[in-house]
């Protein structure tokens, strides 16, 4: 890998096998963020220094991770080594970590280097750069990070409209439990909107991109019609959730097709989610194939023949 040694530093970076070596990045401030890139580089750098039999801790922000270690709640003197992980070297986030850690040696590792006279690079004893000045770049550390389990894939299709059922409505009630629930999945979830827009680039322009997005979900968590009979349409099966009490044309659909994965909004708990959450990720796949196959099967059986013969008798 190419090293980028930082001028004003003329100290060797030591052996850090057997020294407590503190990893920090963007994902450490508070006001920082973290991105699935760099996430996925911390767990390259933790690979390598796990291979080396190295001890490490990661600083995590409290917003991202409550409850892990904390940057606020770090011991400076307990670690030898620091080392900042990806991301670009500016800002006084940086320039701080440098000024409490200043016994430290500190490394970074997978930056982009802008300026190389910033502070927040010069502070560092060593860097190793996918990107700086006068340098050719080199490919990012998410690049060979280890494989990650891979985890359902859900659309999720939720309204807060429907006025007309009144004092019926429970989907305020519904969605809050619905999204709550869902944070706490593994899984990757894709918010889905049924309306179609063909000037907002956001949103799909035709049923037929609608579709494509659903065909490649998991599962489809919604509380709508048409979230529910659009993803059986395409095979997927779908979680619905009947935010109106007492039920109302959601429960009908999912009667009309035949489909069990329904929990009405005045017996929505997260024990019946976590029932219909794992029949749908396992049986529901085939039963899901199945209702499509019927759709397209029987294709006289809603109401269109019907128009025809009501136009008949009207004429």
């Amino acid at each position: 890998m190419s090293e980028y040694v930082t001028r004003g530093h003329s100290r060797c970076v030591v052996c850090a096998r057997n020294l407590r070596t503190l990893l920090t990045g963007w994902f450490s401030f508070v006001d920082g963020e973290a991105t699935a890139g760099d996430v996925l580089a911390l767990r390259r750098v933790e690979d390598v220094l796990r291979h080396q039999g190295i001890p490490y801790d990661v600083a995590w922000s409290p917003g991202f991770r409550p409850s892990a270690l904390h940057l606020d709640d770090v011991r400076p003197a307990s670690y030898s080594h620091l080392i900042f992980i990806c991301g670009p070297l500016h800002g006084p986030g940086i320039e701080e970590l440098h000024r409490r850690f200043a016994h430290c040696v500190r490394i970074a590792v997978g930056t982009s280097v802008l300026d190389a006279d910033d502070p927040a690079v010069t502070g560092f004893h060593r860097v190793l750069p996918r990107d700086a000045p006068a340098m050719g770049p080199v490919p990012d550390l998410s690049t060979h990070a280890p494989s990650e389990t891979t985890t359902p894939v859900v659309g999720v299709i939720l309204t807060h409209g429907q006025h007309e059922y009144g004092e019926r409505r429970r989907h305020d009630e519904a969605a809050e439990t619905v999204t709550r629930w869902l944070a706490g999945k593994d899984c990757a979830r894709v918010e889905l909107e049924t309306r179609l827009d063909s000037h907002d680039w956001r949103l799909c322009a035709t049923p037929g991109q609608f579709e494509s997005v659903l065909s490649r979900m998991d599962l489809v968590v919604t509380d709508r019609l048409h979230g529910l009979v659009l993803a059986l349409r395409g095979g997927v099966p779908a979680l619905a959730v009947d935010p109106v009490e007492g039920g109302a044309k959601l429960t009908a659909q999912a009667e009309a097709c035949g489909w069990p994965a329904l929990v009405p909004a005045d017996r929505l708990t997260t024990r019946r989610l976590d029932h219909w959450w794992q029949w749908c990720l396992t049986s529901g796949r085939v039963a899901a194939r199945q209702v499509r196959r019927e759709f397209l099967e029987d294709p006289d059986d809603d109401n269109a023949p019907a128009l025809v013969a009501a136009l008949t008798d009207r004429a």
